[in-house]
């Protein structure tokens, strides 16, 4: 009995599976669909109180908060930029961090750290509300709420010995009440010399993290823990009253990032660098500058067929930012006809120095910075040089350990040097030519101003068609030993047309500075009648700062 039992169940069973899909399907055809109502809509007032509840988190602020103001306008703005600013933001974390990698490759036997992919996705953040807070200070106060569930693709892979090791960021969820505060407020742009954030309450951040492709935020208790030490971490560092400052003018100067000391660098020679003439040899020559800056680069002198040159030839740079900064060295070989041959370049953060200590460095030279690129396991030559980091006198304490250990956001805003009666050794001497007013020609009045100093020219942009030109242009001379019996001649100067039928260039007046004052004051801050002009003015500020 148990077997024809069994047997039955089993037609049973292929008989009635068939047979009742048949029947569902066919309800399923002649069923008419009920029509799709309405749904109801209510103002806020007749919703009882858990029904507010649940919908008071995706109110936005400007409709919970009166003084919060919507700006839709902003939100579409940022929507049709963010493939943009994606990119730009994108290229800035990656230029900021992989420096910052350098330092562990070599050390616990990782070859290298790099981003494998960095993009923030196609989702931009919204922001829900922003309030205007007004004080009795110099200062503009705005408080956002923003919020951001993104998409990025964040991919950071370590080469730990032979293992290629990826750890990625997705599905990134933040929801922050920063307040932004502007200040002090100065007659110079971007009007305002810099920014304070501070965070109103503990954010609110959710993301996933996978490890080899494993998500380790699944794993239980970690997910909590992790995400409890970065609301902690954040709250004790940008939590108000605590702030992130970010300098953007140097106070009454007006100019972005104010130098901090000199850099002293000593191209001493190259070894076994690449044969690129037809003869098997090369004619190499150095290029070096430090990043973030538009001076044109520096050079070495050209050493005519020599795979080994020595140069010993020592050059200066004036350093902004220690902790961010690299020194970029390229290696050519110098053609007479033609671009010249690439041979190897390097770089050196400058955060690796120890200030008023030379240090020599033996780089090994490599096509590009790319750690994945073949070509850069090609023997190239090796670069070597002395690198020694001088801060200004006022800057001594800042510095006073590796620079890697130097706090990047201590603001220098107002600070004026403060000098102990050393004041004739090296240093530098920052000019800004801010204006000049009632200048006139005689032909035409398309102002500019020619700085001359020690046999070195350096000159502001040309503005067309005014009497009253607005520059604020600093301009930067290093020097050995302090300006005491040194002038400093500066003129303004119109440039016509090329199509001018009168003279292309004429004087609208000069003036010769002695810097004696200048360096034993340390800054000063002027308005002077130019020479040979009717009633012309310019308005110049120099400061001199000793290493």
């Amino acid at each position: 009995m148990g077997l024809v039992g069994c047997l039955l169940g089993i037609i049973g069973f292929g008989f009635g599976l068939p047979i009742g899909l048949l029947i569902g399907f066919l309800i399923f055809i002649y069923n008419e669909p009920a029509d799709v109502k309405d749904p109801i809509i209510r103002p806020l007032h007749d919703l009882d109180t858990s029904s507010l509840l649940d919908i008071l988190p995706e109110i936005p602020f400007w409709m919970k908060h009166p003084d919060y103001d919507r700006i839709d306008w902003f939100n579409r703005f940022i929507s049709d930029m963010w493939p943009f600013l994606n990119k730009a933001i994108s290229g800035i974390i990656r230029s900021t961090v992989e420096p910052l990698f350098s330092e562990y490759t070599g050390k616990l036997k990782i070859i290298s750290v790099y981003f494998k992919s960095l993009s923030l996705g196609t989702i931009p953040p919204i922001i829900h509300g922003i309030k205007v807070v007004e004080t009795n200070q110099s200062e503009l106060v705005l408080e956002p709420v923003f919020r951001w569930a993104g998409n990025p693709d964040i991919t950071l892979e370590t080469n730990l010995l032979s293992l290629k090791i990826p750890l990625q960021l997705l599905d990134v969820q933040i929801c922050a009440a920063p307040r932004i505060t502007l200040k002090p407020l100065v007659p110079t742009f971007p009007c305002f010399a810099r920014i304070a954030v501070s965070l109103m309450e503990k954010p609110q951040v959710d993301f996933g993290l996978k490890l080899l492709g494993v998500d380790i935020m699944a794993i239980p208790g970690l997910y909590q823990y992790i995400q409890e030490m970065i609301r902690k971490q954040i709250a004790s560092f940008y939590l108000w009253p605590q702030s992130l400052e970010i300098p953007i003018l140097d106070g009454s100067v007006g100019a972005t990032k104010k130098p901090v000391g000199i850099l002293h660098v000593k191209v001493v020679r190259a070894l076994k660098l690449l044969k690129m003439d037809l003869l098997g040899s090369s004619d190499p020559y150095v290029k070096l500058s430090l990043s973030g800056e538009r001076l044109p680069a520096k050079k070495t002198s050209i050493k005519m067929r020599n795979l080994n040159p020595v140069w010993n030839e020592d050059f200066k740079l004036a350093v902004n930012d220690p902790q961010s900064q690299v020194l970029q060295l390229h290696v050519y070989d110098w053609e007479k006809v033609g671009t010249h041959d690439k041979l190897g370049m390097q770089v050196v953060p400058l955060r690796l120095l120890t200030p008023h200590e030379t240090q020599e460095f033996s780089l090994d030279l490599v096509k590009n910075t790319n750690p994945n690129d073949p070509q850069n396991k090609k023997q190239r030559g090796q670069l070597v040089l002395q690198l020694t980091f001088n801060p200004f006198k006022e800057d001594n304490e800042r510095f006073s350990g590796p620079l890697d250990r130097y706090a990047s956001n201590q603001s220098s805003v107002g600070r004026l040097p403060k000098h102990d009666g050393s004041i004739c050794g090296s240093g530098l001497l920052s000019v800004l030519i801010q204006r000049a007013e009632d200048v006139e020609g005689k032909y035409h009045n398309n102002p500019y101003a020619l700085i001359v100093f020690k046999g070195e020219k350096k000159k502001t942009k040309l503005i067309r068609k005014t009497r009253d030109p607005c520059w604020n242009e600093e301009f930067q001379f290093v020097l050995e030993e302090a300006p005491l019996k040194d002038m400093i001649h500066i003129e303004v100067k119109s440039k016509g047309t090329r199509f001018s039928l009168f003279r292309r260039k004429e004087s609208l007046g000069n003036i010769d500075i002695n810097l004696n004052d200048v360096v034993y004051n340390g800054r000063i801050n002027e308005k002077y009648d130019l020479i040979n002009s009717k009633n012309g003015l310019i308005c110049i500020e120099i400061r001199w700062e000793v290493t």
